[in-house]
């Protein structure tokens, strides 16, 4: 194939678009079910997967006696008859998550043996689930959220804090539940796939301590309200660990997971003729570093042949962070199109190298799109319409950039999350 930009955008586009189709809830879903139980089943759940997910469950079961609830983002909800669906904030929880965990907890205690509690997880679930702990308050957790967000922390080391402010993550739905049965089917969207770090791990064992979220708060300097200081301190009431009788009666479930939708993307690749190099599932780091790091191995592909020869695509994974100055104030643009203007920088230029980067869920950060496409001309067009570039990735504003160029990529919620996708064509 000739690669002209037309060429090169759509084919990144369809990657893009086959990486998202392996995680789709509705056409997985059904195939992790068990045969239906004889007693009740209450459906509960959280995160942006969490109502198509519900849905797929009704449509697999059609004559099975459904009650219960899930959690998902606002702008995600889809239409169900027998599961309630609500709607909450992400990434800074609110009341409304608030009140809809509590009913997710009540609604699955006093089950008995012979009943089935059936929890739907996917990311974004503990910001949607949240139910401060004994003693703290919505503002609490939300004042933490904020400062974990800004703090350069890794998805693994914010849900660690996360799950020692709950009372219903970490373990702890599956407390309440048992001794009924419990299933999880869960959608990832962290590094490594961590059953207790995706949505922080309401039904799953939780093997970090208080310790251990102390020291992360220390780490980062993360100024916490008085009461949570206290809270942390204190370390009353430790999240359920591994071999605790709660969890001999539960299972988890990967449905959907990062790694599985890179090998559909790949498939999609060598589809179009492209030699596909799969770098990981699990990269992290801050964003515009991990472009610029990208960047690098694309010219060596471009200029050298190595790792492998063109045309071929990068692909990779994971989950890369933004970090914020004390006092400073963000611009526009999620993660996703931050790494990808600091792959535009480095690659200054270069001809032949097309880059796509987005978030499968199909908003990056609190923007409406999912991500963005950079083109060998990207710095050109970008100088021509008075864009510095360097100037806003400096201000961590990278939606100033692509947004005015035209090169973002709406989708739309696309109804499923297993994290940050990026593709580097290099023709």
């Amino acid at each position: 194939m000739s690669w002209t930009d037309d060429t090169a955008r759509d084919a990144l586009r369809r990657l893009f678009d086959a990486a998202v189709r392996a995680a789709d809830p509705r056409a997985i879903l059904a195939g992790h079910l068990p045969a239906p139980p004889a007693g009740r089943v209450v459906v509960v759940g959280a995160g942006k997967s969490a109502a198509v997910m519900a849905a797929a469950v009704e449509a697999a079961w059609p004559e099975v006696a459904l009650s219960g609830l899930v959690i998902t983002r606002y702008g995600h909800a889809v239409p169900t008859r027998r599961i309630a669906v609500v709607e909450a904030s992400h990434p800074v929880p609110d009341a409304a998550g608030e009140a809809a965990a509590a009913r997710v907890l009540a609604a699955v205690q006093g089950l008995g043996p012979e009943d089935l509690v059936l929890a739907l997880i996917s990311g974004g679930g503990s910001a949607l689930m949240a139910l401060p702990a004994a003693g703290l308050t919505l503002a609490d957790k939300q004042a933490v959220n904020r400062a974990l967000l800004a703090s350069g922390a890794t998805i693994q080391e914010m849900n660690c804090v996360r799950r020692h402010l709950s009372a219903i993550k970490g373990g702890r739905l599956a407390a309440a539940a048992a001794p009924a049965r419990l299933l999880t089917l869960a959608i990832s969207d962290v590094p490594g796939d961590d059953p207790a770090v995706i949505a922080s791990g309401p039904t799953v064992p939780d093997p970090s301590t208080f310790a251990e979220a102390r020291a992360i708060v220390a780490h980062y300097g993360i100024d916490l309200p008085p009461a949570v200081a206290a809270h942390l301190e204190a370390a009353a009431g430790e999240t359920p660990k591994p071999g605790d009788a709660c969890f001999d009666r539960a299972t988890f479930r990967l449905i959907a997971a990062p790694q599985r939708a890179l090998e559909a993307a790949a498939a999609e690749a060598r589809a179009l003729g492209l030699t596909p190099l799969l770098l990981g599932d699990a990269l992290e780091g801050e964003a515009s570093v991990l472009g610029t790091v990208l960047a690098g191995i694309a010219r060596s592909v471009r200029a050298h042949g190595h790792p492998l020869p063109a045309p071929a695509v990068l692909l990779s994974g994971g989950e890369t962070t933004v970090t914020l100055r004390p006092g400073q104030r963000s611009g526009r643009g999620g993660r996703n199109l931050e790494a990808l203007l600091g792959f535009t920088l480095a690659a200054a230029g270069a001809p032949g190298l097309w880059a796509l980067m987005g978030d499968t869920d199909g908003i990056d950060g609190s923007e409406d799109n999912a991500g963005a496409i950079a083109t060998p001309d990207t710095l050109a067009r970008a100088a021509a319409a008075g864009l510095d570039a360097r100037a806003l990735l400096a201000s961590h504003d990278s939606h100033g950039l692509f947004s005015p160029l035209g090169d973002t990529i709406v989708t739309g919620p696309t109804l499923t999350n297993v994290n940050d996708f990026r593709a580097i064509l290099i023709a």
